[in-house]
């Protein structure tokens, strides 16, 4: 038998199981509050994991396009969007649209690159992220609702654990290497020899 990554029913089952809980079979359970609220607390945590930008839910230089109005729309699961540097324009984010501070508008005329953090659905996430989101909101669950240590299945070592492998995919996955990964390291190699 194959194993599949981790759903977002097993999440919250296991926030659930945290606290002695019996599991679910779905996430429409009329009638248990705690489940409304374990689903809730893992999506806040997923929000706030990805919103650090992993290599997996990052695009740089992602073109936003002017609409009808003249106005450039920021993408609704966009946790960040950081307009890249240029000498024209010196855009940031206001609400729903990106917004010129130096002619103080939101009216461009050209499109704008950027450098956008996406959410995305729990499902989409790789399964090293999804093992620390659910450690993370069970431990956070437990300690919050519940606070008995012994209904914790999950310890803090569990947690740095699945961080700790939650980085090590990142590093794989950005091919980051201490020459090319590190901004102070690329000064260095950047320098020229001194001249005696």
């Amino acid at each position: 038998m194959a194993l599949t990554p981790t759903t977002q029913l097993e999440a919250v089952n296991a926030i659930l199981s945290n606290v002695g809980q019996s599991p679910v079979s779905t996430l429409e359970v009329s009638g248990f509050a705690d489940v409304a609220v374990a689903k809730k607390l893992l999506e806040r945590i997923s929000r706030s994991v990805q919103k650090r930008g992993w290599h997996f839910n990052t695009d740089d230089d992602y073109t936003l396009s002017v609409n009808g109005d003249g106005k450039i729309p920021v993408p609704s699961n966009a946790l960040v969007c950081d307009p890249m540097p240029s000498e024209d324009i010196d855009a940031v984010p206001r609400g729903q649209f990106l917004y010129d501070r130096e002619e103080h508008t939101f009216q461009f005329t050209d499109s704008v690159d950027c450098r956008i953090v996406w959410f995305l659905a729990f499902e989409d996430l790789p399964e090293a992220l999804r093992e620390y989101i659910m450690i993370r909101a069970a431990r956070i669950f437990q300690s919050e609702g519940f606070g008995s240590i012994q209904l914790d299945s999950f310890k803090e070592e569990d947690e740095f654990r699945a961080l700790a492998d939650l980085l090590e995919y990142e590093v794989e996955q950005g091919d980051y290497n201490i020459l090319n990964g590190s901004y102070s390291t690329a000064n260095i190699l950047r320098r020229t020899e001194p001249q005696y």
